[in-house]
Formats: structure tokens, C-alpha cells, sequence
């Protein structure tokens, strides 16, 4: 049984077949409508979501399956072990996905269920949503392979996977972050990535998106504290530090990059209007690759591709 955690354990080949995989399943729905009949997904949301819930749940009744939602704090996940907890709603379905606050806890949730379990996020990684983007950057360029492509933001579980993804699938990327976000750093993954040459980080904004292929951003502050008054004083740093790295006009003056975000968009801070709605912005695209990369890799874990 296979698990999606992150993508460490996948090949830069297979990552690549899945991909091609998906974008047929994109364009050929009709030969997919039964591919996961009588397949349960159940999904346990610990964090808020938008694109997560509505891509899964759309994606398995398209494809003629079932996804149950299952909000951490209406059940007994609150109040018991997770090992547990897991242990009796696996036995009632055919795969999870769980989007967590802490990685330990679904590393937890992995080791303990009968069935797969997808990372749907958490504090380290975000892999669904790394495959999401380089589904897209394929769509769009006809490959990956030695395209560039540049982030700017904090460092943090996206770009994990981004990462992750880059450089086993031949994609050159730069990070361009001033703000590391400590409970996301993987000392092991960045070796890796600087060992083969495909990871590059930089401060230059401007000088590295004239010659990209893609830039990408996202929110400088995680979702879950977005609001908390006890993080406003680090919010406020963020924003301070992280302001002249706005995507906009003048920051991306000379580029013919594709413009990403993996949203939700906090608009006026990591990207302006102007970008969000100009030609070269796919990141309405981007948001609904989620739901045709999620259905490739819940096939590809459940053996049906």
C-alpha cells in the first residue's frame, strides 16, 4: 500500500507519467466516468479549505465515487487518538485524504489506516498542489523539463513540494524568500535539490523573471493565522519584509512569465489586481488543475491506473 505523504518517494519519471495521465483524464472525461464506481474517499479537514474540498469531492462523483467530509472539530478526532480514530474510519472506505495542521499527526494517520492516505496539507508539505502546478506549467508550455521557474515568498510547505517535484522532473527552480517559515524547513530536501543543480536561491526579483518561464507566489501568512490577533505581530513583519517582492507592474516589467498562485489570494500583499487579471496570469487554471491531478493520483494509489 501506497501512501502520498510528499513526493520523496516517487521518481522524477513516474511523477512525469502521472502528469501526462492526468491531462488525458482532463481531456477524455467521458472515458472516466466510471473509473472509481463504488470507490469511497473520505476527506478529514483539520484546516479551512475551498479548492481542496470542492476539487476532491467533485473529482470522485465525476468519476463516479464518493467522498465523505469529515470536519476534524465536529468529531471525535478532537477528542480521541488518531491512531484510533483512523483505524475505524479506514475500515469504511477506500482511500483518505487529510489535510492536518502538523505533519507528525498525519505521518500518524498513515501509519495506522488500512487504506492510502493522501496529504490534502499540512505544515510541511503540500504535495496535491505541487501536482496541480506542474500540470499546469505542462498544459501551457508543452513541458517541464528546463523550464525556470521562479517563487517569491515565504518559504514555506508549498514550495516544499514545488521543490520536490522541480528538480527530480528537470524543471530549474529559484526561491526567492526572505521569510522562512521554521515549521516547514527540510534541511534534507533543500540538500538534495542544491545537489543537483535544479534548486537556486536568489534576492533578485526582477533579474530572475525576465528570463522565467513561470513565477509564482502565495500568501506570506498560513490561512489559519491569517486573522488570529495573536499573530498579528508577525504578520506585520511579513508584510513589511515581504512588500517589495509584491507580484505587480513594476516587479515583473520585462517578463513574459506565466503568473501563478495556489490561493487563497490575499490581494494588495503577495500580488496586486493587475497581475491577478492579466493575460499572462493562469491561476484560476491552476486552481482547477486540483481537481484533474487529485482523481489521476487517487487512481494511480488505488491501482485503477
Amino acid at each position: 500500500m501506497r501512501h502520498l505523504i510528499h513526493f520523496k518517494d516517487w521518481t522524477g519519471s513516474e511523477i512525469l507519467e502521472l502528469l501526462e495521465k492526468a491531462l488525458h483524464i482532463k481531456k477524455n472525461p467521458q472515458q472516466y466516468r466510471d473509473a472509481l464506481k463504488q470507490k469511497t474517499l473520505v476527506m478529514i479537514f483539520q484546516k479551512t479549505s475551498t479548492r481542496t474540498r470542492v476539487s476532491f469531492e467533485a473529482g470522485m462523483t465525476n468519476l463516479g465515487g464518493h467522498a465523505i467530509f469529515l470536519d476534524w472539530r465536529t468529531s471525535n478526532f478532537l477528542l480521541a487518538d488518531i491512531k484510533d480514530e483512523v483505524r475505524y474510519v479506514s475500515g469504511n472506505c477506500d482511500i483518505i485524504m487529510a489535510r492536518l495542521i502538523h505533519h507528525k499527526d498525519l505521518l500518524e494517520m498513515a501509519e495506522f489506516s488500512y487504506v492510502p492516505v493522501i496529504n490534502g496539507c499540512d505544515d510541511r508539505y503540500h504535495p496535491t498542489q505541487a501536482f496541480a502546478d506542474f500540470l499546469t506549467i505542462r498544459e501551457k508550455l508543452g513541458g517541464i523539463e528546463g523550464k525556470k521557474i521562479v517563487y517569491v515568498g515565504v518559504w514555506n510547505n508549498t514550495l516544499n513540494s514545488l521543490v520536490d517535484v522541480s528538480y527530480k522532473t528537470g524543471a530549474h527552480l529559484v526561491a526567492i524568500t526572505p521569510v522562512i517559515n521554521q515549521a516547514s524547513w527540510d534541511q534534507e530536501l533543500v540538500d538534495a535539490a542544491e545537489k543537483s543543480g535544479f534548486l537556486k536561491r536568489s534576492d533578485d526579483l526582477r533579474g530572475e523573471v525576465k528570463d522565467a518561464d513561470a513565477v509564482y507566489t502565495d500568501s506570506w501568512v498560513d490561512m489559519e493565522f491569517f486573522l488570529d490577533p495573536k499573530f498579528e505581530e508577525e504578520k506585520k513583519r511579513r508584510i513589511e519584509t515581504m512588500l517589495p517582492y509584491q507580484l505587480n507592474k513594476t516587479n515583473l516589467q520585462g517578463s513574459k512569465a506565466l503568473i501563478m498562485h495556489d490561493m487563497p489570494i490575499h490581494t494588495g500583499y503577495e500580488i496586486d489586481r493587475e497581475a491577478i487579471e492579466d493575460a499572462r496570469s493562469v491561476i484560476f487554471l491552476q486552481g482547477h488543475n486540483r481537481m484533474h491531478g487529485e482523481v489521476a493520483l487517487v487512481m494511480r494509489l488505488l491501482g485503477v491506473i
